[in-house]
């Protein structure tokens, strides 16, 4: 059995938060506002959470379901797209694709091919796990298409040489897919590389908490981390590649004037 949190202990919690905020003043990092302003609207987003997904677990409707992941995959996309310095025409529906794309696919795979849960749409598991790979594909995303966004403005000379010495577009914009791709991996690599004995993730240890055993704790976490894994490759993968289309035109020329600052777009 889980331990129950009363409203004076939340507040207990909340209070922590002082010490972001007095080291904040202290050494006059001018964020005071800031964490304020997270914390009050991390608390009443969460709390409102709460209360929604207490009526989304009662559904047991297909179509409710995927429209609340459509509009939580929607909310991923523009979040993706807010943390690149750069944009061009069309990025935040190929923000979308490439988020849509490698959530939807790992979570159904998840759902009906490994945890095979009947039916596939049960919320009380369909909503959780796409949140989690939602929120890891936009990290993926965002990464992806801010490093080969800007690896065409820095090494736009060299691409362009390479383009009029006759190069194909892929040949020259092949180390830039490549490293935004890996950059875009590097977060799950990392968190995969220390699970387990630097730091224990928040759903095998919300698990534990609610009461259930660690070994069944730990299989669902592995299930997890390599379905992470997986969409953060394939997310990464494809939101490089719309944008490589987008940024290359078919008669093998770099369109770099289709790229903007965020204060622009």
């Amino acid at each position: 059995m889980s331990v129950p949190i009363s409203p004076v202990q939340l507040l207990l919690a909340a209070l922590l938060m002082l010490i972001s905020v007095l080291l904040s003043w202290r050494l006059r990092l001018n964020l005071g506002r800031d964490i304020v302003v997270a914390s009050v609207r991390m608390t009443v987003q969460l709390l409102l959470v709460g209360l929604i997904l207490g009526w989304v677990f009662a559904l047991r409707h297909p179509l409710p379901v995927v429209a609340i992941g459509l509009v939580m995959t929607a909310l991923a996309g523009q979040a993706a797209v807010g943390r690149s310095s750069r944009r061009y025409p069309g990025v935040y529906l190929d923000s979308f694709l490439a988020v849509f794309g490698s959530s939807f696919l790992l979570t159904g795979l998840a759902l009906s091919g490994i945890l095979q849960v009947r039916p596939w749409f049960e919320a009380q598991y369909a909503v959780p796990i796409l949140g989690m790979v939602l929120g890891n594909s936009l990290t993926g995303v965002s990464l992806s298409l801010d490093r080969f966004t800007s690896d065409v403005v820095t090494r736009r000379g060299e691409i362009e040489a390479l383009l009029s010495m006759g190069a194909t577009r892929w040949e020259a914009a092949h180390e830039a897919i490549t490293a935004a791709v890996r950059t875009g991996m590097i977060p799950v690599l990392n968190s995969m590389a220390v699970m387990g004995i630097v730091s224990l993730p928040g759903m095998m240890t919300g698990q534990i908490l609610a009461g259930v055993s660690p070994n069944t704790a730990v299989r669902y976490q592995i299930v997890i981390m390599f379905v992470l894994s997986a969409s953060s490759a394939l997310g990464s993968l494809t939101v490089t590649l719309l944008a490589f289309r987008a940024l290359f035109d078919p008669r093998d020329r770099l369109r770099a004037e289709r790229l903007m600052g965020k204060e622009r777009s």
